[in-house]
């Protein structure tokens, strides 16, 4: 198992890790229990559109590709997964400024209108979907938000590639793509443990992959729309995932993440109640009826 594969190891890592110099501290999960962060926004100054609160997308071509490292954790057995239809996908994280000006409220640890939400649960990156889902103009267009796939999400980390990274096997530039600390050599473009703060950044201050998504490898994880689950032996098409289960998939890699869980193939589970300080999200786009 991977060193953050659930929320119970993410807890436990705090303070195991913590011991070693520099080690940030990881908060304590928080339960969505408290309903400020799902009560409607009041009806003054609300947006029209996604686009209005400057929500970037950029449209990802259906394909094909091999989803998993046979490399990695046993959990990413690789597999053939082709995917028929092609979807829209933030070229960022949510940030915190979008996030309150539709839910009302911001509730991340790291404070900054420009840095990525954190601080939500997987039911409150759906409320999000179903809100600006249902502004006048995505209403009018016949828009549908909601969160990507595991495999959607693999896909476009990759764009195109069958590396490590989406920018190669090297981790000496991992620097340039990402937030983050970790054990490589990274140059002094890096955000790593020596100038990372401890914390996010703003989204976009690091370079994007082959198709325009930037964030993909670092500053905060991000949930996906499945239940996690074994991978199949075979290859698929559009997979959804499991049809329930104890805990939701998270991708990417984050500020507190070591190099390698930010791997395009790495993956993450997390019961969609908590909240972390280093767990966000994208939003992807599908036209009314796909």
């Amino acid at each position: 198992m991977s060193f953050f594969k659930s929320a119970v190891v993410c807890v436990v890592a705090a303070a195991t890790c913590g011991c070693e110099q520099g080690q940030p501290t990881v908060p304590v999960a928080v339960k969505s229990s408290a309903p400020t962060t799902t009560n409607k926004p009041t009806t003054v100054g609300i947006p029209k559109s996604a686009r209005a609160i400057g929500i970037e997308l950029k449209l990802i071509p259906a394909g094909t590709f091999t989803m998993g490292d046979a490399n990695g954790d046993e959990d990413e057995t690789p597999h053939q997964v082709t995917l028929t239809k092609p979807f829209k996908m933030g070229v960022h994280e949510i940030t915190q400024a979008q996030y309150e000006l539709i839910m009302g409220v911001n509730p991340s640890e790291f404070k900054g209108a420009d840095h990525p939400v954190e601080m939500v649960s997987y039911e409150d990156a759906l409320a999000f979907c179903r809100r600006i889902s249902e502004l006048p103009a995505e209403i009018a267009a016949g828009n549908v938000y909601r969160l990507p796939t595991e495999a959607e999400w693999e896909y476009a980390c990759r764009a195109g590639t069958a590396t490590k990274y989406s920018f190669g096997d090297d981790d000496s530039f991992f620097g340039d793509y990402a937030n983050f600390f970790g054990a490589s050599e990274l140059g002094d473009c890096a955000w790593f443990i020596w100038n990372s703060e401890d914390a996010t950044h703003p989204v976009g201050s690091k370079r994007s992959n082959a198709w325009g998504l930037c964030g993909m490898h670092g500053n905060v994880v991000e949930w996906c729309q499945d239940w996690y689950g074994d991978y199949p032996s075979g290859s698929v098409t559009d997979p959804r995932g499991p049809s329930t289960g104890p805990w939701h998939v998270f991708r990417g890699g984050c500020w507190g993440f070591p190099a390698e869980q930010c791997r395009s193939a790495a993956r993450g589970r997390i019961d969609p109640s908590l909240r972390f300080a280093y767990v966000g999200f994208r939003v992807c786009l599908s036209p009314s009826g796909q």
